[in-house]
């Protein structure tokens, strides 16, 4: 047996996106919350680094009912869905080809960490314009605060993608 051919010993972990996606899912599930965006709304300080970091992992909330009668639950929640999916797609496909090249687990984390910001902008974007009243402007605006949260709160599923397979 040559030197080239050893036995993956991580076989029994899961895929890189395969993880990465289940923290992005825990990341909107959990911060998105109704329960915790009231928590953080009431017991944060929005002018210290800290609040201003729980606050915007409260990003993608969602919410059990609408608060607009005229919009439904789904509209309401377009955002944490999109994200979700949105991430869950190009972690399957941007780290794939870099991660096989590349021996080492930089290249999964920072893979998993830009997947998920660029997930988020491009979240932020289709969400506003899909929604009501979505116009270019809000939708580029709403884009930077999609890439702010993905860039700040990316590197969690950046860490949750290492150790995988690719």
């Amino acid at each position: 047996m040559a030197l080239t051919n050893r036995p993956r010993t991580v076989g029994a972990y899961g895929t890189a996106a395969g993880t990465g996606t289940l923290a992005a899912l825990l990341l909107v599930a959990v911060c998105g919350s109704p329960m915790y965006v009231g928590w953080v709304q009431d017991h944060t300080d929005p002018t210290g680094a800290g609040g201003w970091f729980l606050r915007l992992l409260a990003w993608p909330a969602w919410r059990l009912h609408a608060d607009d009668p005229s919009q439904g639950v789904l509209a309401t929640n377009l955002r944490a869905i999109l994200l979700v999916v949105l991430a869950a797609a190009l972690l399957y496909l941007l780290p794939g080809p870099q991660v096989a090249r590349v021996e080492s687990s930089g290249s999964q984390f920072f893979s998993g960490w830009g997947a998920y910001a660029l997930a988020a902008g491009c979240t932020a974007l289709l969400a506003t314009l899909l929604g009501p009243h979505g116009s270019l402007f809000a939708a580029f605006q709403s884009a930077s605060t999609g890439v702010t949260y993905g860039f700040f709160a990316g590197w969690i599923v950046g860490l949750a993608s290492l150790g995988g397979r690719a």
